[in-house]
């Protein structure tokens, strides 16, 4: 899990109240709007069909095509945050954001349509997705109302995100279930990463940042509707 650093101007926690304020509402209104162009893209490729064509893609090479993907897809993540980090431009910052929106909903196709034949109905991503949101809530709130400055959970980010890829390659390469535990552990690591970078938006970002507080956040939901839909799906 990458330490973000305040690498252009002094950070929104020593920012004018009313600075802060700005700040804190332009990375909010940017998630929502990028949660909202993720469930967009999602609709539009099952509805249109492009959801096959990118099935047929995913699936193509076996465990070694898979393991292009997860390269590939952590790839354009570095780049995205790359370029949401930059203080070249506001565009540069935003297409950053956008590349990243785009890739989750690529890579989500999978799983969703694994759930949907699963579970044999779309409420299950209702469901996901009312669970998701309700923990993320419930997360932000706990910082935003106890100001506690969780960055002394960067380390232990860093060290289970490097444990959860390393199971994750292992399972590609070797053809084995990671199962519900494993689901249940990254929902907990996923919880811990909105706990860590949204207490990074309070204290550690500074207040042109916005978009790449935004960005940070969408992929902690993002990892948490991953997992919690992969429990709703499971047939353990």
């Amino acid at each position: 899990m990458e330490e973000f650093t305040t690498s252009f101007g002094s950070s929104a926690a020593n920012a004018l109240p009313a600075e802060r304020a700005q700040f804190i509402r332009k990375t909010y209104m940017l998630l929502a709007a990028a949660i909202l162009a993720f469930v967009a893209l999602e609709a539009f490729l099952w509805i249109s069909g492009a959801a096959v064509a990118v099935l047929s893609v995913l699936s193509l090479g076996g465990s070694m095509g898979w393991l292009a993907v997860l390269a590939a897809f952590m790839g354009i993540s570095y780049l995205a945050n790359r370029w949401a980090m930059s203080d070249s431009s506001n565009l540069t910052q935003i297409m950053g954001l956008g590349i990243y929106v785009v890739a989750e909903a690529i890579i989500f196709v999978p799983l969703i349509g694994y759930a949907m034949i699963a579970s044999g109905d779309l409420s299950v991503l209702a469901k996901a997705g009312i669970v998701t949101l309700g923990l993320f809530l419930g997360l932000t709130a706990t910082v935003f109302l106890t100001r506690t400055d969780f960055s002394f959970l960067g380390p232990v980010l860093a060290i289970g995100g490097f444990l959860a890829l390393g199971f994750i390659v292992a399972s590609i390469l070797f053809g084995f279930s990671l199962g519900s535990i494993f689901a249940f552990i990254m929902v907990a690591f996923a919880g811990t990463a909105i706990l860590y970078n949204t207490s990074n938006v309070l204290h550690q970002f500074n207040p042109n940042q916005h978009v790449a507080a935004s960005l940070t956040l969408f992929a902690s939901i993002a990892l948490l509707f991953w997992y919690i839909l992969s429990i709703f799906s499971s047939r353990d």
